[in-house]
């Protein structure tokens, strides 16, 4: 399995006190699977790597996470997948499928038809917009300029000696609040060079002139004070630079978060030091991907008539298959027992075992905890601890079977809210299955629709005013209100056959209470084109990589006559949306990977 992505991030200055931020309106070109939330990432890597994407995310701006306090660590976890194609699509034969998390519905009225989704990793390509209207590519590979660095020559005037007393006090490891460099015998505009040296070779230092006994001495000393005893290299980037260091970031069979741990461990930082664009509604991103659907088995009449109905009518706004897990136990049912408070039943669904293949170290901790319950034994059989599984385990350990709740919180608040936001998600898709199989798309009296932030109530005077493509549904909370019509009892019921309640929706645990969130039915993409282009090798890529650019390789030559025929489409969706949901209607066949893997047969060689 393979897969390349490419991301621009921003790297966090850090500031002794700062008040965070993040803008509102930013732009951007993300994959399928960057359109679930930065939290759903961090546990789905399953499904990012082995769906082969090239994935372009860029951030114009955005601002540093703080870090959870517990044990100092709120590094990014890992979920097992299975070593090889071949047990993934074992582990696949007990995934789940569109029917288990409630996608049952077309808009369309076309005839559907067959295609493989992402037979190799280029054929999904995404760019984000930038907050400009401007489509973001990497395109220079070149290290910019820094305008505020001295000559690398002035670095001379310091000794050896100097250089290493220099280094120590920037990073604390001795217990002089100073170092002193004699210069009694230098000239002023030597005194400058050397003040220009320690500056910059050491960020964080600041330099000062004083006279020590009739002698002259250059005094550098910590620009943070005592506040850089907490962490020193805090107080180690250079003032002059800004808070945000952005970059580019292009890789290969890696999700984002993965690909952040690799840096953060070089760089010898904490994840949480890099900040990404995430896929919230209130950052209004926008995102636009050219998808190839390989060996489609549609007419051309098929195509023009399924395309049209996408551009004219869109898709119902589901949430998509990677939002639950890719195993046998999907992520909802563990936000479930969590919503529940039944603490025993949410452990054993995180580590019991379960049906298909997974790396082996994972296999034999589920079964060690099956079979005696000791979370030390369980852990002991964990090769790779920096997992759900393992970081879990570990709180049991630490604070005991009967601390359950403090024990689950050393995973990072946003890995433990993923799972309860894909119980929203799912009870979601489930209401808006109802609601369009009992109304069609039609508005309707007690449809709920947007003014501001807030949802109001259509009713016969107002009724007129919207679309179907304004009508919101709201995911469960204490602080939504719901339609005013049978839909609103099919929510209380279907919460309380889950022992529920809708109207209280808060927990004792403040982290899980569910405030709820509005969203769009029904999604019009944008920007909407397409093309069926033929071609006789299955390896050979029919879409250019920015990188493939770089290199200088030449554009797709797309033949009149092949042994096989693709649909390349491209257009452009909102934040918090799933392209394999405008896929799916175009092409009216299941999007989860159990039912492409059976389909796929090039990339499980």
């Amino acid at each position: 399995m393979e897969s390349v992505e490419m991301t621009t991030i921003s790297l966090k200055r850090h500031l002794p006190s700062e008040d965070l931020s993040i803008e509102d309106a930013k732009k951007q070109k993300l994959s399928e699977n960057d359109f679930t939330d930065a939290s759903a990432k961090k546990l789905q890597e399953t499904v990012i790597q082995s769906e082969k994407a090239i994935v372009t995310e860029s951030v114009a701006e955005a601002a540093l996470a703080k870090a959870e306090e517990d044990d100092g660590t709120e590094d990014e976890l890992l979920e097992g997948e299975p070593d090889d194609p071949e047990s993934f699509a074992d582990m696949m034969k007990h995934g789940l499928t569109e029917l288990d998390v409630g996608i049952t519905k077309f808009v369309s009225s076309h005839e559907g038809f067959s295609g493989i989704l992402k037979e190799r990793y280029s054929d999904f390509v995404v760019h984000e917009i930038g907050k400009d209207g401007k489509i973001i590519y990497l395109n220079d590979l070149s290290v910019p300029a820094d305008d505020e660095d001295p000559p690398e020559g002035i670095y001379s005037v310091l000794s050896e000696e100097e250089k290493k007393s220099l280094e120590d006090l920037q990073l604390l490891k001795n217990k002089e609040s100073n170092v002193a460099i004699e210069v009694v015998d230098d000239s002023k505009e030597k005194r400058t060079i050397i003040h220009q040296a320690v500056k910059g070779l050491f960020p964080g230092l600041e330099t000062k002139t004083e006279d020590r006994d009739g002698k002259k001495y250059i005094i550098a000393y910590h620009a943070a004070g005592k506040k850089a005893l907490s962490n020193p290299r805090k107080h180690s980037w250079p003032k002059s630079r800004g808070s945000f260091c952005h970059f580019v970031m292009y890789k290969e069979n890696k999700d984002t978060m993965d690909a952040i741990n690799v840096l953060s461990k070089f760089l010898r930082v904490k994840p949480n030091i890099f900040s990404y664009m995430g896929t919230k509604d209130k950052r209004a991103i926008t995102v636009q991907a050219i998808a190839v659907l390989k060996n489609i088995t549609g007419t051309d009449e098929q195509v023009e008539q399924a395309m049209t109905s996408l551009r004219d009518i869109g898709f119902i706004n589901y949430y998509g298959m990677q939002r639950f897990g890719t195993t046998a136990v999907p992520t909802y049912q563990v936000g479930r027992a969590i919503l529940q408070s039944d603490w025993n039943e949410m452990i054993d669904l995180i580590l019991k075992p379960r049906p298909g293949a997974e790396k082996g170290y994972l296999v034999e901790c589920r079964e060690e905890w099956a079979k005696t319950k000791n979370p030390d034994a369980a852990l002991q059989k964990l090769s790779v601890k920096r997992c759900v599984e393992g970081q879990l385990l570990r709180g049991l350990v630490k604070y005991g079977l009967k601390n359950i709740v403090t024990a689950f919180g050393i995973i990072p608040r946003n890995n433990r809210l993923m799972y309860i936001h894909s119980y929203q998600s799912y009870v979601w898709n489930n209401m808006v299955s109802k609601r369009i199989e009992e109304y069609g798309l039609k508005v309707v009296p007690g449809d709920l629709v947007l003014k501001g932030a807030s949802a109001i109530e259509i009713d016969e005077s107002n009724i007129h005013d919207y679309t179907i493509h304004d009508v919101v549904m709201p995911l469960p909370g204490f602080d939504v209100i719901y339609p005013k019509h049978k839909i609103a009892k099919a929510y209380e019921e279907m919460l309380a056959a889950d022992k529920l309640d809708i109207k209280n929706m808060r927990h004792r645990v403040k982290d899980y209470s569910l405030a709820g969130a509005y969203r769009k039915i029904l999604i019009r993409p944008q920007d909407v084109s397409w093309e069926v282009v033929a071609y006789d090798d299955p390896k050979i890529p029919l879409v250019r990589s920015d990188v493939e650019k770089l290199d200088g390789k030449p554009l797709p030559v797309f033949n009149t006559e092949g042994k096989y025929r693709a649909l390349k489409m491209e257009f452009s969706l909102p934040s918090s949306t799933y392209a394999t949901m405008a896929i799916r209607e175009v092409l009216k066949m299941d999007t989860s990977i159990k039912n492409q893997t059976q389909l796929n047969t090039v990339w499980l060689r």
